[in-house]
């Protein structure tokens, strides 16, 4: 195979980002090469795709839906496994590029097992650097990795970040869309259905992440992933709501310089960036025309009425084991609000709760954050239980 043809394995295959990942590799089969596909329990799906991009091994998490997946590629010559270990076992193969797209803490080991094969990987999985940050980030540099950010706001700083010269770097500013509910008041935020929950209005994801933008969850988990990634102190990394969701994320220096990334909000160019990295390649997406957009508006997020900024500032203030406790109570949260166990404003009432009954404790290995993870879930579902 030629040096100019990329492998490339997606875990996660069958979510928002995997599904955009798959259509861009399409796109270009003369310049890419699947290795591998990973999904949770979507047999039709990744059935679907494995038949078009023909990898070598494909893996569902779920291991009832193993038979069924083996029937649907029956006569296609790729090898299929299913449960945790055939997915980490499909990160481990010799990709050049790995796509983490596993949604939540399910996906640290496997884009660790990635990590510690020295691969490039476009990082989607932001709960990965949440919940043991540290850990991987030593990994990255022992085993030679590279990490380029998938998600819009740290791809966009990733883009116009001087790595060379960080210390002229004044700040980051992660921008967010303010969600569905930016101008909702509190009694009316109550009131919220899971339904409207995961209707966002600019970006096209799955449910979880959805709900996470509309608490404004998902800007705390980017707060401590931008933490790790860049590596500036949590005061020097701001959060700014921009309702148009057009610049992804601005770095602030010394000079008085504001260098941003701009672009329409299409999820296909942070993955293509990341796909294509050190180059660039072609989307299909919408050309940004500041002209007919008019107008870009920015505001100071309610402290208020997204109380979820607080706690992840004081997650990656109190250190250690926080940041995984705070993750992970948010994903017992957030499934059981889906699930109408509890309301919309329960979420962060959770996992607050859930933060003051455990003792954000050191997390030295693995193991201990896998522990203090399932901890967390079990305290988190006990309140939940309270609440619903």
């Amino acid at each position: 195979m030629g040096n100019d043809v990329r492998t490339v394995t997606i875990l996660g295959s069958t979510g928002s980002v995997g599904c955009n990942t798959v259509d861009l590799v399409e796109r270009e089969p003369e310049r890419f090469s699947v290795e591998a596909l990973v999904a949770n329990s979507n047999v039709d799906k990744l059935a679907e795709q494995a038949r078009k991009l023909h990898p070598r091994y494909v893996a569902i998490a779920s291991e009832k839906a193993y038979k069924p997946l083996k029937e649907a590629l029956f006569g296609h010559k790729i090898e299929v496994a299913a449960g945790p270990a055939a997915v980490i076992e499909a990160a481990a193969r010799p990709a050049d590029w790995v796509m983490a797209a596993i949604v939540g803490a399910a996906g640290l080991q496997p884009t660790l097992a990635a990590v510690r094969r020295g691969a490039t990987i476009g990082l989607a999985n932001k709960e990965t650097l949440v919940c043991a940050g540290a850990l991987v980030m030593a990994e990255v540099a022992a085993c030679g990795a590279t990490l380029v950010p998938v998600d819009s706001e740290h791809s966009a700083i990733f883009q116009v970040f001087d790595f060379e010269q960080k210390d002229k770097v004044e700040k980051i500013i992660l921008t967010a869309s303010g969600g569905p509910f930016r101008k909702f008041s509190r009694e009316a935020m109550a009131a919220v259905t899971p339904a409207q929950a995961v209707a966002h209005p600019n970006w096209d994801m799955g449910a979880k992440i959805s709900v996470d933008s509309a608490t404004m969850m998902n800007k705390g988990l980017e707060l401590i992933e931008a933490f790790h990634l860049f590596g500036l102190p949590e005061e020097r990394i701001e959060i700014l709501v921009h309702p148009q969701s057009v610049v992804h994320s601005l770095v602030a220096y010394v000079d008085g310089s504001v260098l941003a990334q701009l672009g329409t909000p299409d999820m296909r160019t942070p993955i293509s960036y990341a796909l294509g990295w050190p180059k660039r390649m072609a989307t299909p997406g919408k050309l940004l025309d500041l002209g007919a957009i008019g107008s870009l508006t920015f505001e100071a997020p309610d402290p208020v009425r997204f109380p979820a900024l607080r706690l992840a500032r004081a997650a990656l203030r109190k250190g250690g084991g926080a940041p995984t406790i705070f993750n992970a109570a948010n994903e017992v949260a957030v499934q059981a609000f889906l699930g109408g166990a509890i309301a919309f404003l329960d979420i962060a009432a959770v996992v607050e709760g859930v933060m003051e009954t455990l003792e954000g404790t050191p997390v030295d290995c693995l193991d201990d954050v896998l522990a203090l993870d399932m901890q967390a879930r079990h305290v988190a579902g006990e309140r939940v239980r309270l609440a619903s």
